[in-house]
């Protein structure tokens, strides 16, 4: 036994070194895979969103899931067209006042209605530095991280850091619902 004690380590240092390396690889791996999941949303935000089923999930959430809604073909129109826009329902026109708007964080757009029966759509993600923005106040949406403020009419920059405007996003009136169209 004293042999064994005595004898030169031969791969006991290369173990620990080899052990501390795997371990930093997988606290490095596994926080990679955390940072990758969590900004999957904020990629998914940058995409065409023409991919079905590409909507991130809410995550955690014990509740039952649903796919994404869409407007039934037979919905009223609205304008005269032909046929009602349809898409993914966003929520009720009654939900977005007159000189003002609605984030829908779910979706990652921001619906705006600067005059009375106009609807914009816009990215609820800012541009300064890809934080979702918070709330449309005052005839501007705010981004609470930086204190990026956007127009409601073209999402351009007001105030703040970011220095492009928020990209804009296809919405239209299908019925009583906002929805993204493609």
């Amino acid at each position: 036994m004293s042999d064994d004690t005595m004898a030169p380590p031969t791969s006991q240092p290369d173990t620990e070194a080899g052990g501390l390396r795997d371990r930093r690889s997988v606290l490095r791996c596994a926080a990679i895979a955390a940072l990758v999941g969590a900004s999957a949303p904020v990629l998914a935000a940058c995409g065409s969103g023409d991919t079905p089923g590409a909507a991130p999930s809410t995550g955690g959430s014990s509740g039952p899931t649903t796919a994404p809604t869409t407007a039934p073909s037979s919905a009223p129109t609205t304008g005269g067209s032909a046929s009602a826009p349809t898409g993914k329902v966003l929520g009720a026109v009654s939900d977005i006042p007159v000189g003002g708007g609605k984030v829908f964080a779910d979706a990652k757009v921001v619906v705006t209605q600067p005059t009375a029966g106009e609807f914009k759509g816009f990215s609820a993600i800012c541009t300064h530095q890809l934080n979702p923005v918070g709330s449309v106040e005052g005839g501007q949406i705010i981004c609470p991280f930086h204190q990026s403020h956007f127009s409601i009419t073209d999402g351009a920059p007001i105030s703040g850091p970011a220095q492009t405007p928020l990209p804009a996003v296809k919405v239209a009136v299908s019925g009583t619902n906002v929805v993204q169209t493609a």
